[in-house]
C-alpha cells in the first residue's frame, strides 16, 4: 500500500526521495518502492490516452529536477560524433556527390551550410521517403565534407556521465517500454478476424508515449546508451515480457503476442523444434545448414499446403515453382521463423505489423548514432526481412509503407562495413534473393511464347498489382544498395548456388508481357502493362546487373565473369527447352524482355573490354548461338514492323513499347546489349546464314528479285518499302556500331552527346537525362575518364538564354560546334537513339542548314558517312558480313532495281546500300591477299560472284539472271526480238528476254533461295553436333512457305539479260541522279579532289565509293575508266522506255508544283508581314499603325474607321458608332512608387523589414484624410486625385469595330463551346484581328480626328479677354445630349470603367455614391492614364515623339467619353475655383456660416487635378487658346505653391534674409515676374500667422545645413513645377495632336514651357532659364498671392498646425520598381521555406512571396481562406487591385494573378547553365537572371501581362 501513499504525494518530491533511496548501497527498499509505484502507475489496463502515467515517468526519470533542466543536463554529456538527424518525407536535404562515398549520402541543411562545399557537385532535394543526416559518418562520406561541429569530434572531450544522473532512467524505462508493447499487443487485430480494423486509432492513443521516447533519443549520446542497454538486454526482456505468474492480464497479453506471431506465418522457434535448445545465435538463423538447401530448387510440390500458403491466398497459377527452403533438417528456414529475445526485436515486429507508423520509424532511426544499437538493429531488421515482405504484399498502403521501409534500410545498408558484417553473420544475401524469389512467385503465369500448349516456362504477370504498383521496389532497391559494396558483391559472385538462384529469378522476367500481333480487328482494350514490364526489367534485373558489373573491371575478377556467363548459358538452355524452341520463332509474337540474353551480353562485353578474356572461351557452340540470335533479331524486325504500321491493330501501346525500348533510360540495358549480342553472333556464325536470316525476319525476301513485279505473301505493298529500309538500316547499324566493340568510355560518351545535340539543341539537364547512365555514370567521376562537363565543352557551344519579345522564355542551350557537324555527326547513332522518327529528320535538317550556312553544300544532303573506330580483335569476324556473297547479291539486285525504277525503292534504300558498300570497302577481310589478279573461276558452283571479297566482286559482270515472275509481268509479255543485240549499252526492255535457255546462264540466282539456304546451313550445324536432332527439324521447302496456295497469277521462270557489274550500275545511277548524260568523263578519276567528298548528296557518295574502289584495286580502276568511256556517247539511252518518260514528266511536274508553292508562300509571307506591322507589335515604337490616333497631320474630312469584323470603312456616327478595342484594368502601379530611386530590398532575415508607408498611394491617402478632417467634403474631392491605387488604366491595340458588329461577335463567342482562356460573360474577348486580350469597346466621337486649323490658330487676344471667355464657357450649362446609340454606348463604357476596379478604390467621400464622389473618380481616371503614360515614357518627356504607348493611346477617345459624362455635373459658380484663380475676391466676409467647414485653400489644391477638371467640364471641343489660358492661370498657382513650400524649407534666419532682399525688388517694373520679390511677399504674408512656420522650425534647422543660393532656389522651383508642365504637354499632345519635341534633360523645363505657350518659343532658349518669366498674371500678382495666403493664415489654430503638412508635397516620384532580390536563390529559400505565415502562424505547405510589396502568403492554403477566397488572390486584390506577382518559394517560379485568371510566368532564377529549375527538382544552385527580372518588371509597369503571356487559366479563387 506504500504505492498508494506515494501516489498521493507530490511527484517531484517523491522522485527526489526515491532517488536518494536508490543511491544507497543497500537499495532494495527503494527498488521495491519504485516497482510498486510503477505497477500502479504503468497499468496497461488503463486507457493509453491517460497522460498521468507519462507525467509520473517524466518526474521519476528527472529524479526531482524539472524535466527541462534534466534534459539540459543530460545534453551536456552528449558524446555523439554523428549528426543522425532524422527527417520524414518532403524535408529539404542536400546531397554532395563530391563528398559522398555512398550514392545515398545526404545532409541536413544545417550540416550542409556549415560545411564547405564550394565548387562541389551538390544539389538540394526534397526527400521522397525520409532520411537521416550522414554528417560525421566516415563510412558514408569523406571527412572533408563534415560540417564544423562534426569535424571537431566534440565527443572526445565530454566528461563522463555521473552514475546517479541516469539511474532512474535505467529503472523506469524498461517498465515504460514493456507498457507500450503491451498496448501494441492489445490493440492489434488480424485483418481477417475483425470487421473494424482500426490500427490508426491505437497508434493515435499511443502518440504521446512514442513521442516521449523520441524526445529521449534527442537528449544525446548519454541517454541513447541507456536506451540501447534496455532495448538489447535479453534478461530484462525475459523477466518482463511474459509478466508475473499471478498477473492474468499479462498472461493473456503474452498469448495475444504469440498468436500474432503465428498468424504471420511465423512460428516461434520453440514450437518448431520441440525443445528449448534450438537457441541459435541471434540473427544467424540456421547457420550454414540452411545454405545448402537454398540451391535446391524443387519442382512444384502439390501437397505443400503449409500455413503460409493459405495466408498468401495462394492461387496456383499454372505449375508454380516453389523454392523449397525447409526440408529434412530441423533448422528453421529463412522465411518461416522468428524468435524475439529483446525489446528491440519485439518493437520492430510491432512496427512492421502496424505497417511502419512514422513516429516509430523515427524513434528507431533516431537511435542509430549509437554504434551498438546500430549493429543489433541491423541484425534484427535482417531477421525480420521476410516478414516485412509478407506484410508489404498484403498492405493496402503499399506506397507509404515502401517509403518507410526504404527510409530505414537505406540508413543500414549504405554503410559498407555494416552490410559486410550482416552478409557474413546473417546471410543477408541469401535472405534477400530468397525473399525476392518468394515475392515474384506469388504472381507467375504460364508463358505463351513460342509453343503455347506445351510451354513449361513461367513468367511474372505484369497485370498483377505487385508489378503494376512497383511493390517490389523497396526490396530491389535494398539489393542494389548492398551490391554496390565491393565486398558484398564479391561474396555474391563467389556463391554459385546464390547465382543459380538469381538466374532463376531473372528468368521469371524472360519473355514477360508477350505481344501478339492483331491481324483482324483492332484490340478492344489497350493494356498498359508494358510500363510495369519495362520498370520491372530495369529495376529488378538490369540495375543489379550494372551493380555487379562495376565490380568486374579488372583481370583479377575474371573468374566471376566466367561463372556468371556459364550460369547465363545454362539458364538460357533451360529456357529454350522450356518454351520448346527449335529453330524458327513463332510468327506474329514479340517480347521486348530478354534479361537473360542481356546479362549474357553485358558480361561478355565486360570480359573482353576490361578483363582481357578471350571471347571464344566464353561462347557456346554454333547451334546455341543460332538460337540465342533469334529473339533479339525478332525484336529488331518487330521495331521495323511497328514503325511500318503493321501492328496498328494492337493500339498505341505497342508504339509505346517500341519507344521505351530505345528511350535513354532503357537503351543501355535493352537495345544496346541486344545489338551487341547480334554482333557477337554475326561475327561467329556463317555470314550467308546470318544475312539471309535478317532478310527473312524482316519479311522482304520476296522483294529481292530482279523482276519488276513480285508477290509477297507476308507484306502489303505499302509496307515493303519501310521494311526493306528497316532491314538495311539494321545491317548498317550492326556493322558500323562500335559501342561495345572497341570504343573507349570517353568515345562512347562523346558519341552519345553528339547524337543528342545533333537532333536538337539541348539544355544541360535534358542532356544529362538523355545520355545513358552506363558506361558513364554521371555522379561521381570515374578516375581516368573524361568528365561530362569537359566533354560537353569540347563538343558544344553554350547559347545563353535569350529573351524573345513574345515573352516565351528561352533556356540556356548547348548547340554542336561547327567541327562536330563537319566531322562527327553520325546519322547511324542518331537513328539508334531516336525515340521519335521526327528527330532523325530534325537532325538532318539541322545538318543541311549547317552545310548551307558554311557553304559546303547547298542542295539536299545525304547522311554523311563516318569513319569508325577500329574493331577489337575479338570481333574481327563481323567484317565477314560485309564480304559475303549473299549480301553482294542483295546489293547488286537493289542497285539494279533502283536504276530500273522498280516500285518501293527509295532514296533511303540507295543511301543504305551505298553505306554498306562503303563499309565493305573500308573494312577489308585480312586473310585474302588476291587484290590484284582476280581468280577467274568461271565455273564456280554459284552463278553470281567468284569470291567473297567485295573489292573483286564490284567489277564482276553479271550477264544473265533467271527470275520467277508473275505471268502478268512485263518481262513475260514481250515477243522475242528478231536479232539478239550484244551491245551492253542498249537497254531496251525488249532485249532483256532472250530466246532459249542458255546453259551458261547457270541456275537461278542464290538469293531467291535465301530461306532454303538458311535451313541447309542450320541442318549442317545441327547434324554436326548431334544426329538425333534431325527429327525435330521440320523441313519446309521455301516455295510452300512463301507462296500461299492459289495465289492468282502463276509464277513463271524467265531469264533476264543484265550484263552489268555493281560498278557499272553505280556509274549509271550517278548519271541518273545528276540527270546528265555522261556525267563522269573517262578521265574523272585523275582530276578527282577527294576533300569535298565528305559531305554532299547521292552523287558525292557514289563518287566517293568509286574513288575508294579505284584507289584500292587497279582492276576496279580499269573497269571504271572503261565503263565511263563506254557510256560517254551522247546517244541518250532509255529515252524511249516508257517508265523513264514517266519519270521525267513526274520530275517536271514536281518542279512546277514546287515553284507554285514557293510563289504562294512568298505572297503569304508578305501579307503576314504587313499584318504584323500594323497589328501585332506590342513593343516596337517604330511601326506606326494604320490608324494613328495621335497623328500630327491635319485632317480636313471626318475620320474614317475600318471595322475589323465586317471590313467596312466609314465614319463613326450617332446611330452606328465605331469603337476602339480596349482593355480596362485596375492598376496600383502608380501607388507603389516611392521617393527613392533604389528599389526596396526583399527581407531575408528577421532583422530586415519593408515599410509600406512611404509609397505614393499611402501618401495621397493620408493627405486626403487630413483634408477631409478640416475642409468641406465636396471641395476636398476636387482638390486631389485618386486612382493611385486601383486606378483604371485603359489601353488599346489600335483596332476599331462597329459596336453592333462587336455585339454579334460576343454572341458568337458565347455560343462557342471551345474552352477559352477568358470569360465571355465578363465581357472579355480577343481582338478579332490581332487576338490581343480586351474587355470593352470605347466609342469614337463622330467628327474630325484631332481639332483642325480653326482650333489651332495662335491667338492675339489679350489674356484678360481669354480669362473672361473661359469663365463664360464654364457657366454654360451642361446640355443634356439627345438620346442616341452613341450616348448609350458611352454610358455603358462608363459603367464598365466603374466595374473594373473595386468599390473601395472609388468611394473616398463622406457619402459614397454622391455626384461629388463620381466626379472625383471620373477625372482621376484621366489623371491615372496620363500619369501612367508618363511613367511608360520614362518619367519625363525628353524623348519626345510618339512613343509605343502613344501610338496605341486611346486618351483622346477616353477624354471625350469622360467629358461627355462630366458635363452632367456643373460646378456651382459660387465655388468655381476659376474665379479664385483669376480674380480678387470682393467680399472678405470669410465663410458666411461658421458651422460649415471652409473650402480647401487654393495653395493646398492639386494643380494637375484642377487642369483636368477644367478641361473635362468645359464644352467640347475646347479651343486651343482657351486651353493655353487655363494652363497659364494654373501655372501661376503652381508657382505660388512652389514658393510657399520653398519658404517652409528655409531656416528662420534665411527666411528673414530673403524676405528683406526681395522686398527691395518689389517696386521694379517686372516685380511680378521675379522670384525674389514674390518669395519675399509669400514669406511676409505667411508670417502673419505665427503658427505656420513655427511647427517645424527645429526640423528645418537640422535639414538645411547647406545655404540656399539663387541658383538652387531656381532649380528647386523648376523641379516643383515640372510634373505639372509634363502633364499639361501630354494632355495638349493628345487633345490637339501637337508633337512633343525631344530635348535634353536640362532643357526640359524651357522646352515644355515653350510648347505650352508660357513663353514665346525663342530659337535658342535663354540659358539660365527663369521659371518666373513664364508667369502671366490676369490681375495683380501680389494681390492674388496675398489672397491665397490669407486663406491659410485665416484658418483656426488646429488647422494651421497641419497647414505645412498639407503644403509640403513634393510632386516627384521615382519610377515604380519591384523588390530587389538577392543574387542567390538559396538565401530566399532557406529563410522563407520554413517561415511561419503571419496570419495563421503555421509553416505554409506552399509559401509564396509578393514581389511588389514583400508580403509572405500561403498559396492555396485553406488556413488563410476568407469568404472562399484564398490568400494569394486576396492579397492580389488588396496590393495590386487584382494584379499579383508571386514568387513560389518551393518551385522558384513566378505566377501572375490578373483578376479571375492566373498564369505561370516562368522563373527569374536560373542555374549555372541558364536553365530554370521548376519545383526545384534538380536542386542545383540558382542565380538571379537580371534580364528576366527586368522584363517581368517592365511587363508589370506597362500592364502587358495579358498580351504577352499566352497560357492563362481561371483560378476560381483557389490560389
Amino acid at each position: 500500500m506504500m504505492a498508494a501513499s506515494l501516489l498521493r504525494r507530490d511527484k517531484k518530491a517523491t522522485a527526489a526521495h526515491l532517488k536518494v533511496d536508490l543511491n544507497r548501497t543497500d537499495n532494495s527498499s527503494g527498488v521495491r518502492q519504485l516497482q510498486e509505484l510503477l505497477d500502479s502507475v504503468l497499468d496497461p489496463e488503463k486507457p493509453a490516452a491517460d497522460t498521468e502515467a507519462l507525467d509520473w515517468c517524466k518526474s521519476l526519470i528527472a529524479g526531482g529536477e524539472g524535466f527541462e533542466e534534466f534534459c539540459k543536463t543530460v545534453r551536456s554529456y552528449d558524446n555523439a560524433t554523428l549528426c543522425g538527424l532524422v527527417w520524414t518525407a518532403n524535408f529539404v536535404a542536400y546531397r554532395c556527390r563530391t563528398c559522398g562515398i555512398s550514392p545515398c549520402m545526404s545532409l541536413c541543411a544545417e550540416c550542409f551550410n556549415n560545411g564547405d562545399h564550394t565548387g562541389h557537385d551538390f544539389n538540394m532535394f526534397r526527400s521522397q521517403a525520409g532520411g537521416a543526416c550522414d554528417c560525421g559518418d566516415g563510412n558514408v562520406m569523406r571527412e572533408s565534407g563534415f560540417c564544423r561541429r562534426h569535424r571537431l569530434r566534440t565527443g572526445d572531450n565530454v566528461p563522463s556521465v555521473p552514475r546517479d544522473l541516469l539511474l532512474m532512467s535505467e529503472m523506469v524505462l524498461p517498465r515504460f517500454i514493456i507498457c507500450i508493447l503491451q498496448y501494441l499487443r492489445d490493440g492489434y487485430t488480424e485483418p481477417d478476424t475483425s470487421t473494424e480494423r482500426d490500427l490508426q486509432k491505437v497508434l493515435q492513443q499511443l502518440e504521446p508515449q512514442i513521442s516521449f521516447l523520441e524526445e529521449l533519443t534527442k537528449m544525446g549520446g548519454a541517454m541513447r546508451t541507456v536506451l540501447t542497454k534496455i532495448l538489447t538486454n535479453q534478461q530484462t526482456f525475459k523477466d518482463l515480457s511474459m509478466g508475473q505468474e499471478d498477473n492474468l492480464y499479462a498472461k493473456k497479453n503474452y498469448e495475444k503476442y504469440l498468436s500474432a506471431l503465428k498468424n504471420s506465418g511465423l512460428v516461434s522457434v520453440e514450437e518448431k523444434a520441440q525443445s528449448g535448445t534450438a537457441d541459435i545465435t541471434a540473427g544467424a538463423e540456421g547457420g550454414a545448414g540452411a545454405l545448402g538447401l537454398l540451391g535446391a530448387t524443387a519442382p512444384a510440390i502439390p501437397d505443400e499446403s503449409s500455413k503460409e500458403e493459405d495466408q498468401d491466398g495462394g492461387q496456383s497459377v499454372g505449375q508454380r515453382k516453389r523454392v523449397k527452403l525447409s526440408s529434412t533438417t530441423k533448422d528453421p528456414s529463412i522465411i518461416e521463423s522468428l524468435k524475439h529475445k529483446c525489446f528491440l526485436e519485439e518493437l520492430l515486429f510491432w512496427t512492421i505489423k502496424y505497417e511502419f507508423p512514422q513516429k516509430m520509424v523515427t524513434f528507431l532511426l533516431n537511435m542509430l548514432p549509437d554504434q551498438d544499437y546500430k549493429i543489433t538493429f541491423t541484425k534484427t531488421f535482417v531477421q525480420h526481412y521476410a516478414f516485412i515482405m509478407k506484410t508489404l504484399m498484403k498492405s493496402h498502403e503499399s506506397d507509404t509503407m515502401s517509403n518507410r521501409i526504404v527510409h530505414i534500410s537505406v540508413q543500414l545498408f549504405s554503410n559498407e562495413e555494416l552490410a559486410r558484417h550482416v552478409t557474413e553473420e546473417c546471410q543477408l544475401l541469401d535472405i534477400m534473393v530468397t525473399v525476392l524469389l518468394y515475392m515474384m512467385e506469388s504472381c507467375l503465369i504460364k508463358s505463351e511464347l513460342q509453343d503455347e500448349e506445351n510451354s513449361r516456362h513461367v513468367v511474372v504477370n505484369c497485370g498483377e498489382a505487385l508489378l503494376k504498383n512497383n511493390t517490389y521496389w523497396p526490396l530491389v532497391s535494398d539489393f542494389i544498395n548492398i551490391l554496390s559494396h565491393q565486398s558484398v558483391a564479391k561474396k555474391f559472385l563467389e556463391d554459385h548456388s546464390l547465382l543459380m538462384l538469381w538466374m532463376s529469378f531473372v528468368s521469371f522476367f524472360q519473355g514477360m508481357n508477350l505481344n501478339k500481333r492483331e491481324l483482324n480487328e483492332h484490340v478492344e482494350f489497350e493494356s498498359q502493362t508494358y510500363y510495369a514490364a519495362f520498370a520491372a526489367e530495369l529495376e529488378a534485373c538490369a540495375q543489379p546487373m550494372w551493380g555487379l558489373l562495376t565490380h568486374c573491371k579488372v583481370k583479377e575478377t575474371q573468374e566471376y565473369t566466367k561463372t556468371v556467363v556459364r550460369y547465363c548459358l545454362e539458364t538460357l538452355q533451360i529456357w529454350f527447352d522450356a518454351i520448346g524452341f527449335v529453330d524458327e520463332p513463332a510468327p506474329n509474337q514479340v517480347t521486348f524482355h530478354l534479361p537473360l540474353h542481356r546479362y549474357y551480353a553485358m558480361f561478355l562485353s565486360k570480359a573482353v573490354k576490361c578483363q582481357g578474356l578471350d571471347l571464344d572461351s566464353l561462347l557456346p557452340d554454333q547451334e546455341m548461338l543460332m538460337k540465342i540470335m533469334v529473339h533479339p533479331l525478332q525484336i529488331q524486325a518487330s521495331l521495323s514492323e511497328i514503325h511500318s504500321n503493321m501492328w496498328v491493330r494492337n493500339g498505341l501501346q505497342i508504339k509505346g513499347q517500341a519507344m521505351t525500348y530505345v528511350q535513354s533510360h532503357f537503351c543501355n540495358s535493352m537495345i544496346d546489349p541486344d545489338i551487341y549480342l547480334l554482333q557477337v553472333c554475326a561475327s561467329r556464325l556463317d555470314p550467308d546464314y546470318f544475312i539471309s536470316s535478317v532478310f527473312e525476319r524482316f519479311k522482304v525476301v520476296d522483294l529481292l528479285t530482279m523482276a519488276s513485279q513480285h508477290q509477297n505473301a507476308v507484306l502489303d505493298s505499302e509496307q515493303e518499302r519501310p521494311m526493306l529500309e528497316g532491314a538495311l538500316t539494321f545491317l548498317v547499324i550492326l556493322t558500323s556500331l562500335r559501342v561495345h566493340l572497341g570504343m573507349a568510355d570517353d568515345e562512347i560518351l562523346r558519341a552519345e552527346m553528339v547524337s543528342q545535340l545533333c537532333m536538337n539543341d539541348r539544355t544541360h539537364s535534358s542532356l544529362l537525362d538523355l545520355i545513358p547512365e552506363n558506361p558513364n555514370p554521371k555522379s561521381g567521376i570515374v578516375p581516368g575518364s573524361c568528365s561530362f562537363e569537359e566533354m560537353l565543352s569540347a563538343v558544344a557551344d553554350f547559347k545563353a538564354p535569350v529573351f524573345e519579345p513574345g515573352g516565351s522564355m528561352q533556356q540556356g542551350m548547348y548547340t554542336p560546334k561547327a567541327e562536330v557537324w563537319e566531322k562527327e555527326f553520325d546519322p547511324i547513332m542518331v537513328v539508334l537513339r531516336t525515340v521519335y522518327r521526327r528527330d532523325v529528320q530534325s537532325a538532318m535538317d539541322r545538318y543541311s542548314a549547317f552545310l548551307k550556312q558554311s557553304g559546303i553544300h547547298t542542295g539536299n544532303p545525304w547522311p554523311p558517312y563516318k569513319e569508325r573506330t577500329p574493331l577489337h580483335p575479338c570481333y574481327k569476324g563481323l567484317v565477314k558480313l560485309l564480304h559475303c556473297k549473299t549480301l553482294h547479291i542483295v546489293i547488286f539486285t537493289l542497285l539494279y532495281k533502283i536504276w530500273m525504277d522498280h516500285q518501293n525503292m527509295s532514296e533511303h534504300v540507295l543511301c543504305m546500300v551505298l553505306y554498306l558498300i562503303e563499309l565493305g570497302l573500308d573494312n577489308q577481310v585480312q586473310d585474302n591477299k588476291e587484290d590484284e589478279e582476280p581468280c577467274i573461276e568461271e565455273h564456280c558452283h554459284d552463278s553470281w560472284f567468284p569470291g567473297t571479297s567485295l573489292l573483286s566482286n564490284l567489277h564482276h559482270v553479271i550477264n544473265f539472271v533467271r527470275v520467277r515472275v508473275p505471268e502478268t509481268a512485263p518481262e513475260v509479255k514481250r515477243e522475242p526480238p528478231p536479232s539478239t543485240s550484244s551491245e551492253a549499252s542498249s537497254f531496251d526492255q525488249n532485249s532483256r528476254r532472250l530466246a532459249g535457255n542458255w546453259r551458261e546462264n547457270l541456275r537461278e540466282a542464290q538469293v531467291f533461295s535465301l530461306v532454303a539456304e538458311r535451313r541447309r546451313k542450320f541442318q549442317e550445324i545441327i547434324n554436326r553436333s548431334n544426329t538425333e536432332a534431325t527429327q525435330v527439324v521440320r523441313p519446309k521447302s521455301s516455295s510452300t512457305r512463301w507462296v500461299p496456295p492459289g495465289t492468282p497469277p502463276q509464277l513463271v521462270t524467265e531469264i533476264l539479260e543484265i550484263r552489268e557489274s555493281m560498278l557499272s550500275l553505280l556509274i549509271k545511277l550517278h548519271q541518273k541522279l545528276s540527270a546528265r548524260q555522261n556525267s563522269l568523263s573517262a578521265s574523272w578519276l585523275e582530276d578527282m579532289d577527294t576533300s569535298r567528298h565528305a559531305h554532299g548528296d547521292g552523287i558525292t557518295a557514289i563518287e566517293r565509293i568509286l574513288t575508294k574502289a579505284a584507289t584500292r584495286s587497279r582492276q576496279s580502276k580499269r573497269s571504271i575508266q572503261e565503263i565511263c568511256g563506254k557510256v560517254c556517247p551522247p546517244v541518250p539511252p532509255k529515252k524511249n522506255s516508257p517508265t523513264d518518260k514517266k519519270a521525267m514528266d513526274k520530275e517536271e511536274r514536281r518542279q512546277r508544283a514546287r515553284e507554285r508553292q514557293q510563289k504562294l508562300l512568298a505572297e503569304f509571307a508578305s501579307r503576314q508581314k504587313s499584318f504584323m506591322e500594323t497589328a501585332m507589335d506590342v513593343e516596337s515604337p517604330d511601326a506606326e499603325a494604320a490608324m494613328d490616333l495621335g497623328a500630327s497631320e491635319v485632317m480636313e474630312s471626318e475620320v474614317l474607321y475600318d471595322c475589323v469584323i465586317c471590313g467596312q470603312s466609314g465614319p463613326s456616327t450617332e446611330d452606328r458608332p465605331t469603337g476602339l478595342v480596349v482593355l480596362l484594368q485596375a492598376s496600383s502601379v502608380l501607388g507603389h512608387r516611392c521617393k527613392s530611386e533604389e528599389a526596396k530590398k526583399l527581407p531575408t532575415s528577421d532583422e530586415e523589414h519593408i515599410y509600406p508607408g512611404d509609397t505614393c498611394g499611402a501618401a495621397h491617402d493620408v493627405r486626403l484624410t487630413l483634408m477631409q478632417r478640416f475642409f468641406k467634403d465636396s471641395s476636398c474631392l476636387q482638390s486631389v486625385s485618386i486612382g493611385w491605387d486601383g486606378g483604371v488604366y485603359v489601353q488599346t491595340c489600335g483596332h476599331t469595330l462597329h459596336i453592333d458588329c462587336h455585339k454579334s461577335y460576343m454572341e458568337s463567342l458565347r455560343n462557342d463551346q471551345v474552352l477559352q482562356g477568358f470569360s465571355v460573360d465578363k465581357g472579355e474577348f480577343t481582338c478579332p484581328l490581332c487576338r490581343q486580350f480586351a474587355n470593352s469597346v470605347l466609342p469614337c466621337r463622330p467628327g474630325r480626328g484631332t481639332e483642325d486649323g480653326a482650333w489651332h490658330r495662335p491667338t492675339n487676344k489679350k489674356s484678360c479677354v481669354l480669362v473672361k471667355e473661359v469663365e463664360d464657357l464654364q457657366d454654360q450649362l451642361g446640355l443634356f445630349p439627345t438620346e442616341s446609340n452613341l450616348i448609350k454606348e458611352m454610358d455603358l463604357v462608363i459603367k464598365d470603367i466603374k466595374n473594373t476596379t473595386q468599390k473601395k478604390y472609388m468611394d473616398y467621400g463622406k457619402n459614397p455614391g454622391s455626384p461629388d464622389n463620381d466626379f472625383l473618380f471620373m477625372y482621376s481616371v484621366a489623371r491615372t492614364n496620363l500619369e501612367l503614360e508618363l511613367v511608360h515614357r520614362g518619367g519625363n518627356l525628353c524623348s519626345g515623339g510618339a512613343s509605343a504607348a502613344a501610338k496605341r493611346s486611346c486618351l483622346n477617345q477616353l477624354f471625350h467619353v469622360l467629358a461627355m459624362h462630366m458635363r452632367l455635373y456643373s460646378i456651382d459658380s459660387a465655388y468655381n475655383p476659376w474665379t479664385r484663380l483669376t480674380q480678387i475676391a470682393q467680399s472678405t466676409e470669410a465663410d458666411g456660416s461658421d458651422e460649415e467647414r471652409p473650402e480647401v485653400p487654393m495653395l493646398f489644391r492639386d494643380v494637375p487635378s484642377l487642369l483636368i477638371i477644367f478641361v473635362l467640364t468645359m464644352p467640347q471641343p475646347l479651343r486651343k487658346e482657351h486651353f493655353t489660358c487655363v494652363v497659364k492661370m494654373l501655372y501661376n498657382l503652381q508657382y505660388a505653391q512652389a514658393l510657399a513650400v520653398l519658404s517652409a524649407k528655409l531656416s528662420p534666419e534665411e527666411r528673414q534674409a530673403w524676405s528683406t532682399s526681395g522686398a527691395l525688388k518689389k517696386n521694379a517694373a517686372n516685380a511680378e515676374k521675379c522670384f525674389e520679390a514674390l518669395l519675399s511677399h509669400v514669406i511676409s504674408e505667411l508670417s502673419n500667422d505665427t503658427s505656420v512656420y513655427k511647427v517645424n522650425a527645429e526640423e528645418t534647422s537640422m535639414l538645411s545645413s547647406s545655404v540656399w543660393s539663387p541658383q538652387s532656389i531656381e532649380f528647386s522651383l523648376q523641379q516643383f513645377c515640372l510634373p505639372f508642365l509634363r502633364l499639361s504637354s501630354l494632355l495638349q499632345h493628345h487633345l490637339y495632336g501637337d508633337n512633343l519635341t525631344g530635348c535634353l534633360e536640362e532643357e526640359e523645363f524651357s522646352s515644355l514651357a515653350a510648347c505650352l505657350g508660357l513663353i514665346a518659343p525663342a530659337p535658342q532658349p535663354p540659358n539660365p532659364m527663369h521659371s518666373a518669366s513664364c508667369l502671366e498674371w490676369a490681375v495683380s500678382g501680389f494681390d492674388l498671392v496675398t489672397q491665397w495666403c490669407t486663406e491659410i493664415t485665416g484658418l483656426s489654430e488646429t488647422q494651421a498646425e497641419q497647414s505645412l503638412t498639407l503644403l509640403v508635397q513634393d510632386p516627384h516620384w521615382a519610377p515604380p520598381r519591384l523588390l530587389q532580390l538577392p543574387g542567390n536563390y538559396n538565401i530566399i529559400f532557406q529563410y522563407y521555406h520554413r517561415k511561419a505565415c503571419t496570419a495563421c502562424k503555421k509553416v505554409p505547405k506552399d509559401p509564396a512571396l509578393c514581389l511588389v510589396c514583400g508580403a509572405f502568403v500561403c498559396l492555396k492554403g485553406l488556413c488563410c481562406k476568407q469568404q472562399g477566397v484564398c490568400e494569394c488572390v486576396l492579397h492580389s486584390q488588396h496590393c495590386g487591385a487584382a494584379t499579383g506577382i508571386f514568387l513560389l518559394i518551393n518551385a522558384s517560379v513566378i505566377i501572375i494573378i490578373r483578376g479571375h485568371r492566373f498564369c505561370l510566368w516562368g522563373s527569374v532564377y536560373l542555374d549555372a547553365h541558364g536553365e530554370e529549375d521548376r519545383d526545384l527538382r534538380r536542386g542545383k544552385p540558382l542565380f538571379l537572371c537580371e534580364e528576366r527580372y527586368r522584363v517581368l518588371e517592365q511587363q508589370w509597369v506597362s500592364h502587358t501581362f495579358d498580351h504577352i503571356n499566352k497560357r492563362w487559366g481561371p483560378h476560381y479563387n483557389g490560389l
